[in-house]
């Protein structure tokens, strides 16, 4: 997007099947399962580049001996940084005697991270400092070993200070009061309730110690912990598990909100964020991949059995959107024909706001995300075009002149790259009147591309969220070309409501869309509806989250989203500029026809998959209206 928005997270969890040795002996190398790890973590980079961290877990390993790994980074390039790391140690074996590099009983001895169950993370930190201590996996230790737990996910809750009371409540005393602690010391503690049941069942058959924890290594009931732990978890989560054991878990929300695909055989079971990662990393076809069921957990044994439980009643499916317009790679087959339909179902009011001139317009996207959606346009102007061409030579005399044929039919949509964004362009001048004129310097444009005061320019970008980039930089450069009319296209709807779940969109101030319809409110002598929306909002903030209703949809209810839109226009156009400045939104309609497998619209339409939404939104506003410039969850 011109306006970037963080997002919460990524995950890479890789169980070998066979013991190490196998690897060695058909790949050549005991670092299978670490390489491939590099390879989903660097082809997912898109999910997060705050911090990363690798977990790995070794099995079978003698008291004494070091059984997990971990390493985190919050280095500019973490991953890099991360597996420069962990490979320092391997390089220094090499020098050392290169042969104990496919010595798996050395390696597992002498080094970490050459175990068979490995979990890897990527962060965009939505909320909290950007430090170590922030980034995943999380690390819960113990003596005993079936009491050891990593836990990394693609996460966030609504009602962590509800799950807080209840640590509290059975006697805990947590280090922090965010969701990824709660959600760690809440599995921990079933995890340990578990572990006191199994080892008091055992003790009276008569097992020693030693066989004791052999069997519940063996017996722990994995999916009943999830269950304990995650029954009133609200919020949208793909949260990854190990075990110090050898166990581990991936569990998906019942709505499926997070993403979580999975792909497993005789060698190997791989879970990851996104589905065309697995794909590259092991050379798959696209109905290899399954994706995990929402409300369920993908539950790996130690004996390397793996099965999908259901964990939650699944509710009402919700998938993310925002997976589909924006976060994920273009490059998995579902997500590149939505995108390029998002693009083709903005065709008619394109069309409509260019008075359907096509001869003297210029088509072009910013940024470079945009350009699956780009395709779609231009496809659906082809086929506006064709259209127009069938009933034109229709209406030809039976035997058309060469010239008039060939005038019909070479009239095509006139493409241009116009923006480039130069990536070495760096905003260090911190007044403001500095500032924005260095801002509007990081894009490069394609001169002679436009013909001056007679050409429409139509740009289309994944979304508009605040709008700042738009108004401070791009709108100024394309000016520059002296176009007629400048058209910024959204392949989304206007966002206009917080998102909870995991993306950076948390105060109500940051969207464009609710500044505009505030303003129209304003302007039209309506304020009396934001006191209304105010005093209705204040009422229920200390009801619980499953009594609290969205009344923000009243901010909006007044307006078409066109007239929204034309607001927005107005708000973004810069002063001095000399086009005249349209916004055209895809509708939310025709997002849900574009992406039919993932309706979740809640940043739209305020239509939030679970309690807990409502009350952020609530929240959300109340901030607002208070002056309140913090999060609201």
């Amino acid at each position: 997007m011109s306006d970037a928005i963080k997002h919460e997270c990524g995950i890479a969890l890789i169980r070998l099947k066979k013991p190490l040795q196998y690897y060695v002996d058909k790949y050549g190398t005991a670092f299978y399962g670490l390489n491939k790890l590099h390879l989903l973590m660097e082809k997912q980079h898109n999910r997060g580049q705050d911090g990363a961290g690798v977990a790995n877990i070794k099995l079978d390993m003698a008291p004494g001996e070091r059984y997990i790994s971990r390493y985190r980074s919050i280095d500019p390039k973490p991953i890099q940084d991360i597996f420069d790391h962990i490979n320092k140690r391997f390089y220094e074996i090499g020098e050392e005697n290169p042969e104990l590099l496919k010595d798996v009983a050395y390696l597992k001895k002498h080094a970490g991270f050459t175990g068979e169950l490995f979990l890897g993370h990527l962060r965009y930190g939505t909320f909290g400092r950007n430090s170590i201590e922030n980034c995943h996996p999380f690390l819960r230790q113990n003596n005993w070993i079936t009491r050891n737990l990593v836990v990394a996910g693609n996460f966030n809750l609504t009602n962590v200070d509800e799950l807080f009371e209840v640590l509290l409540e059975i006697g805990q005393h947590p280090k922090e009061k965010s969701d990824t602690v709660t959600v760690l010391e809440k599995i921990g503690h079933f995890l340990d309730v578990a572990n006191d049941e199994l080892v008091h069942k055992y003790q009276a058959l008569g097992y020693n110690s030693h066989d004791v924890y052999q069997k519940v290594a063996e017996n722990i009931d994995i999916p009943q912990i999830l269950k304990q732990s995650s029954e009133v978890w609200d919020g949208g989560y793909a949260m990854a598990g190990l075990f110090g054991h050898g166990d581990a878990f991936v569990l998906r929300d019942p709505n499926g909100i997070r993403p979580a695909f999975y792909f497993e055989d005789e060698e190997v079971c791989v879970v990851a964020s996104e589905r065309p990662v697995i794909q590259t990393a092991f050379n798959l076809k696209y109905d290899e991949i399954k994706e995990l069921t929402p409300g369920h957990a993908l539950i790996i044994k130690k004996n390397g059995n793996v099965s999908e439980v259901e964990i939650n009643t699944p509710k009402a499916v919700k998938k993310c959107s925002f997976e589909r317009i924006y976060f994920s790679r273009g490059n998995d087959y579902d997500i590149y024909q939505e995108r390029k339909n998002l693009g083709r179902f903005v065709v008619p009011n394109v069309l409509k706001t260019i008075d359907h001139d096509l001869d003297n317009s210029v088509f072009s996207f910013i940024p470079n995300t945009a350009e699956g959606s780009f395709y779609g346009m231009i496809k659906g102007l082809e086929d506006y075009l064709n259209e127009q061409k069938y009933e034109q030579i229709l209406a030809l005399d039976e035997k058309p002149s060469p010239e008039q044929l060939k005038e019909i039919l070479t009239r095509r949509a006139r493409i241009e790259k116009i923006a480039i964004k130069d990536a070495k362009a760096r905003t260090f001048i911190t007044q403001d009147d500095a500032r924005d004129d260095m801002v509007a310097q990081v894009y490069d444009i394609t001169y002679g591309s436009v013909v001056r005061g007679k050409d429409n320019l139509v740009v289309i970008d994944d979304s508009i969220v605040r709008g700042t980039t738009l108004k401070q930089s791009i709108l100024r450069i394309l000016d520059r070309l002296d176009p007629k009319r400048i058209v910024v296209v959204s392949s989304a709807p206007q966002i206009r409501y917080p998102d909870c779940y995991g993306i950076d969109m948390a105060k109500m101030g940051d969207f464009i869309a609710f500044d505009a319809a505030i303003t129209l409110l304003k302007e039209s002598g309506r304020q009396h509806i934001i006191d209304e929306c105010y005093r209705k909002s204040k009422e229920q903030e200390k009801l619980p989250k499953e009594q609290i209703v969205n009344y923000v949809k009243e901010i909006y209810a007044p307006f078409a989203p066109e007239e929204i839109s034309a607001q927005i226009a107005k708000m973004l156009t810069p002063e001095n500029i000399k086009a005249e400045v349209n916004i055209v939104y895809q509708t939310v309609e025709d997002l849900h026809r574009a992406c039919p497998g993932n309706t979740g619209d809640w940043y739209f339409t305020g239509d939030y998959p679970t309690p807990g939404g409502n009350k952020v939104v609530n929240k959300a506003f109340i901030n607002y209206i208070e002056g309140k410039n913090e999060r609201a969850y």
